[in-house]
């Protein structure tokens, strides 16, 4: 059993904070003073300590430099207008973590480690959560390995690490998306549901090159046939069409995102018809060109809701409707807004009061 209430914490001698612009923050830029850094060694997580945030030290032949053995989440605290502090859906999180964890040969971390570790963190640098219009406290929980090993095998030490950054908006407009046919982020039976480091290094040369050609992100396509929609860049993709909210069902190619989980939870409590299923690049080009694609968004935490003002197919831009008359995205944006900023009543039971 471990007793999470013997954290060392040491604070930083000055804290940072003042030679922050809370109105102009760029995203994943400016980190705040502390950090939570707990070791897997011998069998068990050991040493919780709370320490001024700064370099760590590893080996050159750890795996995690070789190999990409590691897992990481992300999160978002928010500053109510009380002053509260409260973080969306960290229970979500955790789950996955394990998961990712399980897939990783990584030990599952303990319930208690995660929120002893998260909510003493947060309380301690509460301050870090800016107020500001649309802004929050960015939370990158991770493990890596900690071995001292080259080798492909199961690594036998980690670190498990909470860092934090307060951030502004992801995407300041509505993106330009290209359907990729070429490059794959994923296939059945690889590690695309996890949030693993090696998921994503991968993607970073398809989406220069889709960049080069004036869009922002890429709606990538299954692995096998490129028949099928999956994600948009780092997101969970989602469409209107013929009043319906349509997803592609997660699986081993994609991430089981929780935003995404909360705008169908939110669908179905509006009464909206909701399908998680395989969805067709050719489903989609046809809805644009026949009308019946009303909205399309990537769901996830940085962004929350990005509206995709354009998809390109084939050679071919494909304008999609207004974002001013997209009814449920901008409804569904606007309500999750409220709840993580504690204007209206969280219902769902999604906030972690710090």
């Amino acid at each position: 059993m471990i007793d999470t209430h013997n954290i060392n914490v040491q604070k930083i001698d000055s804290s940072k904070i003042g030679q922050v612009d809370f109105n102009n923050i760029q995203f994943g830029k400016v980190y705040s003073d502390h950090m939570f850094v707990v070791d897997y060694k011998d069998g068990e997580w050991k040493n919780l300590n709370i320490k001024p945030y700064a370099p760590i030290t590893m080996s050159p032949a750890n795996p995690t430099l070789h190999y990409g053995v590691s897992i990481f989440e992300g999160l978002k605290a928010y500053k109510h207008e009380n002053g509260d502090v409260a973080v969306f859906r960290p229970d979500k999180n955790f789950e996955r973590l394990n998961f990712s964890a399980r897939r990783m040969c990584m030990p599952e971390l303990p319930e208690s480690v995660y929120y002893e570790g998260l909510d003493t963190l947060l309380a301690l640098d509460k301050a870090w959560v800016p107020s500001v219009t649309g802004t929050s406290l960015y939370i990158r929980p991770f493990i890596i390995s900690d071995d001292d090993f080259i080798g492909v095998t199961p690594s036998s030490n980690f670190k498990f690490m909470i860092i934090t950054c307060p951030v502004g908006s992801y995407y300041a407009k509505p993106v330009r998306v290209k359907i990729e046919t070429d490059f794959v982020r994923a296939v059945q039976g690889g590690s695309g549901a996890c949030k693993t480091g090696c998921n994503y290094g991968p993607t970073l040369y398809p989406a220069q090159l889709a960049r080069q050609n004036g869009y922002d992100q890429l709606v990538w396509t299954d692995g096998k046939e490129h028949k099928y929609v999956e994600e948009s860049g780092t997101m969970n993709l989602m469409f209107i069409i013929d009043g319906k909210l349509i997803t592609p069902a997660t699986g081993d190619t994609i991430l089981n995102g929780i935003t995404r989980n909360s705008v169908i939870n939110m669908a179905k409590d509006w009464g909206l018809e909701v399908e998680e299923r395989k969805v067709e690049v050719a489903e989609v080009i046809s809805a644009i060109k026949d009308g019946s694609l009303q909205e399309a968004f990537g769901a996830g935490t940085a962004a929350t809701i990005a509206h995709i003002e354009l998809i390109g197919f084939d050679g071919t831009d494909y304008t999609l409707p207004p974002v001013e008359n997209r009814e449920f995205s901008n409804k569904v944006l606007k309500e999750l807004d409220d709840i993580k900023y504690g204007r209206t009543v969280d219902k769902f039971g999604w906030l972690r009061k710090i």
